[in-house]
């Protein structure tokens, strides 16, 4: 079994020994967003949801506990991770991945900690995105619960816990908090510790490789999922390279997409290509030699469900009486207007930006509307916000030396919609392939723990279990229209990037 625990939803699968889907389950969750460029969630929500899918998911499935080899549990990026107290309960709210507000602790890093240094040590340089900047917000700002935390918890390691009693992380999530973990030596810096005030005993102890087995269902956890007590759980890791792993992806060249709420696009390779502009750490196979390199927009599938919710109500509606996909109705809308959508064009920063601009003032911009253009209009340009936002990080990891195949598999959310694909075959260039069973990280997951209780022996079998449609290519006609757009694009940023901290500075 594999579940993923999503920014905005938790999913479960039961597969069988050679990777066939058997049965699924989905629970929805919402992030807290306080103030502008804050998101936080409690842990809670992601407990019950692991309880409600799991038991689902089995019940579905017809197959006996006793035949569950194992359970994998990978997780979004949980930024600075839930501050616990010593009895493990928490202290205040994990402040996720999406979460901006550690402008200040950044700004102190780049003052004060020489790019060669950290970049040197972790393979990663500095932004708010990274866990380590929150974890020295919380110190600053709440200090009460600094004191207070016994250790910084991941979310699926927080979950991992209550089924387990184990308190322990994998390689994947101690070297996306960024700045604290030394990526050659595979484990924790003392000396960058000790420049950025982090007292190494509030991370977690142990590490392990994603594929071992951390502990065992307890009595407890056994009756709320139906699993069996005893029932191993593998430590699993963080969710864009566990769907990297699940669309195949193990050796240099290969490159997916995982696009939902936000995008991840990375590849692998063996440490050669780390680039400042990109985020590094550990791959969850070959954990020890392989590094997962990727870039990431702040928003993606979020923005066509920003869009809907606040200008697509009718097609809500609609959705409701005939059971047509309000996103469905919504591109159908789009497909008279041209690729480029008639001058209309989004930056797509409306939670700031990851790579590979590195700024949490970027904001969302709606830019080259006429009376002429249409609800449709901007919508389309949303979609295209999305893949102009990959193309850029796919070519900053080109300028690195990073190889790409001529094929990027993308798998999430995004992936559903044989249109919005279409859009990134057009905008990047690459050819698109996406999965037959577009179950993504749950499928890696999956895998791990089949990997973990030796019921599978080799990484490379996950090449025996993913199966793809056929491919989309990109036709050559929008190439060449998206291509002179995509200047603009980025144009549009760097002469809005200076108004964009301007107007950040007036309401935070």
């Amino acid at each position: 079994m594999g579940t993923d625990i999503g920014t905005q939803g938790t999913k479960t699968i039961v597969v069988d020994e050679k990777g066939k889907l058997i049965s699924d389950s989905f629970r929805e969750y919402k992030v807290i967003t306080p103030k502008p460029s804050w998101a936080e969630q409690w842990p809670g929500v992601w407990v019950k949801a692991v309880i409600e899918t799991v038991k689902e998911a089995l019940s579905k499935s017809k197959v006996s506990p006793k035949e569950v080899a194992g359970l994998s549990i990978s997780g979004l990026y949980g930024g600075s991770g839930v501050p616990v107290d010593k009895s493990v309960e928490p202290l205040y709210p994990c402040l996720i991945w999406m979460d901006r507000r550690a402008k200040k602790e950044t700004k102190w890093v780049k003052d004060n900690v020489p790019k060669d240094k950290i970049f040197g040590i972790t393979g990663n340089y500095v932004d708010s995105y990274y866990g380590f900047t929150k974890m020295m917000w919380i110190r600053d700002n709440v200090p009460d619960v600094w004191k207070n935390t016994y250790q910084f918890v991941t979310p699926k390691d927080f979950v991992i816990y209550q089924m387990t009693g184990q308190l322990v992380t994998d390689y994947t999530s101690a070297g996306n908090l960024g700045g604290i973990f030394d990526i050659r030596k595979k484990r924790w810096s003392d000396e960058m510790c000790k420049i950025l005030g982090i007292d190494p005993a509030k991370l977690p102890q142990e590490i392990l490789r994603s594929s071992d087995i951390v502990g065992y269902v307890n009595k407890n956890y056994a009756s709320l999922t139906g699993l069996l007590e005893g029932t191993p759980v593998i430590a699993g890791g963080i969710d864009a390279p566990v769907a990297q792993l699940s669309a195949g992806a193990l050796f240099e060249g290969e490159h997916v997409a995982m696009a939902g709420t936000s995008m991840c696009w990375g590849t692998v390779h063996d440490g050669k290509y780390l680039t400042p502009e990109l985020v590094s750490y550990p791959y969850v196979v070959y954990d020890e030699k392989l590094i997962y390199t990727f870039g990431g927009g702040a928003t993606s599938g979020e923005l066509a469900r920003w869009f809907r919710d606040n200008f697509g109500k009718y097609e809500k509606e609609v959705s409701e009486k005939t059971g047509i996909p309000s996103y469905t109705l919504l591109e159908m809308e789009t497909k008279n207007i041209p690729a480029g959508s008639e001058g209309v064009m989004v930056l797509p920063y409306f939670m700031g930006e990851r790579s590979p601009i590195w700024d949490p003032d970027a904001r969302g911009v709606i830019f080259g509307l006429s009376l002429y253009h249409t609800r449709s209009h901007v919508y389309k340009a949303m979609l295209e916000a999305a893949a102009y936002s990959l193309r850029h990080n796919m070519e900053s990891a080109i300028k690195s030396g990073i190889k790409l195949n001529k094929d990027c598999w993308i798998v999430g959310g995004v992936a559903k919609s044989e249109y919005w694909v279409k859009i990134f075959a057009d905008i990047t260039g690459f050819s698109m392939k996406r999965l037959a069973n577009d179950v993504e990280a749950p499928f890696g997951d999956a895998f791990l723990a089949g990997l973990g209780t030796k019921v599978i022996d080799k990484p490379e079998r996950i090449k025996e279990w993913v199966k793809f449609r056929n491919e989309l290519e990109p036709a050559k006609e929008n190439s060449v229209i998206y291509n002179k757009y995509y200047e603009i694009y980025k144009e549009l940023y760097e002469k809005t990037k200076e108004t964009m901290s301007k107007a950040s500075e007036l309401f935070e």
